[in-house]
């Protein structure tokens, strides 16, 4: 062969190398990519061209797709309260993405699972329609609407996360202020866009999903993890006595630390109380000792097994947590009430809660109950998962005994309600100038006391309707009373 063919020949088998690389690097590595890129015309025909599966909740459907005449066959619609069920469902968008369960759960629902392969392969061979799977929730409807109304009438930012304590089952997810998915779910690319701005734009953030997505100083609802560290380390038992001066000095420092408007701790004047008072009457001073002859690495150790750290999605993405450095003695007295550095979301706060409900044992809270295949046969049940032992069931009663004492001390605890309440509220301050700057006010509980079958935090931002006199009993308890109400007596 001369020279010259040699070349040809030499740069053809190159050129074919190069497609090939090419085309492997395309259908291989940039396949996932490229299908997902919301500027792919050909997947976003091609996914609305099959009917997307539902999202429910006890019967209730959440969203669904239904017939259009346009070029989009489907149109994604959320037709049951959908700003209470927003941070739950999520959207589902032609050029926003997706978020919530509609994100997590896209495979299911779109139809592109492995585990509907052969659902695929017969509706190929038949020439039948193909159809996506249906995603089941945990959630209990009537909790989630009373849930919703309760934060929502009287403009309250903020959230409520129930949770059932054996299981991990999420029975409650609000976050207000909330959007309705079906302005984003339009067909009309310049619709869905112009709304999509407005929710960015809107400085309420209502797409912030404030169950899972956003940390808060849990205040005072922190005490349980640390009664809970002592107790489990044999620091303390719960008639041993700590102080009950109005005021302590934090180490090493000249700064003050003081009880809820500077009051001496407990009804008496004696100059100390025992652990089970001071948790009962929520003493600051009590509790910054405890918290120093418990020390930094144990607290941190008990949070841990409370789940404070890093966290799996649920499966929505669930932010991590911390209780912070704790470099000094100043800071572990200020974090053992849950100020300083010490960031929970809800989420967190009602795992604590239901992790004392349970005994001790933590679960792992999930969303979903079920996966389905289009026919309704069952693809994957999500099952109870326990990850850990936080403390020992002596501890947790331990604990709960204190808990029903702090409810007795709430405001409204004393009510008859055919069942007992074991409560921790939290008056939480934050910003740059706390004293002047309304608190968060939390609320954390499990019921019925002896036989738990809902635990719950509710969270309300910046006083709710109290400003400066907001407080987790005042603000937070009520709303978690009435959707405890309607998980245990049907409203």
């Amino acid at each position: 062969m001369n020279t010259p063919l040699r070349r040809v020949a030499l740069a053809v088998m190159v050129m074919i190398v190069a497609l090939l690389a090419n085309a492997t690097y395309v259908q291989v590595w940039k396949a996932d990519s490229l299908r997902t890129d919301t500027r792919n015309r050909r997947v976003l025909l091609d996914e609305y061209a099959r009917q997307r599966g539902q999202i429910s909740a006890g019967g209730t459907v959440l969203a669904s797709s239904i017939a259009t005449d346009d070029r989009y066959k489907y149109l994604r619609i959320y037709p049951t309260d959908p700003q209470a069920y927003a941070p739950v469902t999520g959207f589902y968008t032609l050029t926003n993405g997706s978020g919530g369960i509609e994100n997590a759960e896209d495979s299911v629902l779109n139809g592109s699972d492995n585990q509907l392969f052969g659902r695929r392969l017969v509706d190929m061979i038949s020439g039948r329609d193909p159809r996506g799977g249906n995603v089941i929730t945990t959630l209990n409807p009537a909790m989630q609407k009373v849930a919703y109304d309760q934060l929502t009438a009287k403009g309250y930012t903020g959230s409520v996360v129930a949770i059932e304590p054996s299981t991990g089952r999420i029975l409650t997810m609000v976050s207000t202020p909330s959007y309705d998915p079906n302005q984003l779910s339009v067909h009309d690319g310049a619709q869905a866009a112009e709304a999509r701005k407005a929710l960015d734009q809107d400085p309420d953030q209502p797409m912030l999903n404030r169950a899972v997505s956003q940390t808060y100083p849990p205040g005072s609802t922190f005490k349980v993890v640390t009664t809970a560290a002592a107790l489990a380390n044999g620091i303390a038992k719960p008639d041993d006595q700590f102080t009950a001066a109005s005021r302590i000095t934090l180490p090493d420092t000249t700064t003050t630390l003081e009880n809820y408007n500077g009051n001496h701790c407990g009804p008496g004047d004696g100059s100390t109380v025992s652990l089970t008072e001071a948790f009962k009457y929520s003493c600051n001073t009590a509790f910054v000792e405890l918290g120093i002859k418990v020390g930094a690495a144990k607290l941190k150790d008990e949070a841990a097994a409370f789940g404070i750290g890093e966290h799996p999605s649920i499966p929505i993405p669930w932010a991590d947590s911390s209780v912070g450095t704790i470099a000094d003695g100043a800071a572990l007295g200020q974090s053992s009430i849950g100020q300083r550095d010490v960031a929970l979301t809800p989420l967190d706060n009602a795992v604590i809660a239901a992790t004392i409900a349970n005994g001790g044992v933590r679960m792992q809270p999930h969303l979903v109950d079920q996966l389905q295949a289009p026919d309704l046969t069952t693809l994957k049940n999500i099952n109870a998962m326990s990850v850990g032992q936080a403390v020992s069931a002596q501890v947790a009663s331990q604990v709960t005994a204190m808990m029903i004492e702090s409810e007795k001390n709430t405001q409204g605890g004393s009510q008859n309600r055919g069942y007992t309440i074991a409560s921790k509220t939290g008056t939480a301050e934050h910003g740059s100038d706390p004293r002047n700057t309304p608190p968060h006010a939390w609320y954390i509980a499990f019921a019925p006391a002896q036989n738990p079958k809902i635990a719950i935090a509710v969270i309300v931002e910046n006083g709710g309707d109290r400003a400066l006199a907001a407080t987790g009993g005042s603000v937070a308890a009520p709303v978690a009373r009435a959707v405890l109400d309607a998980g245990l007596q049907g409203g």
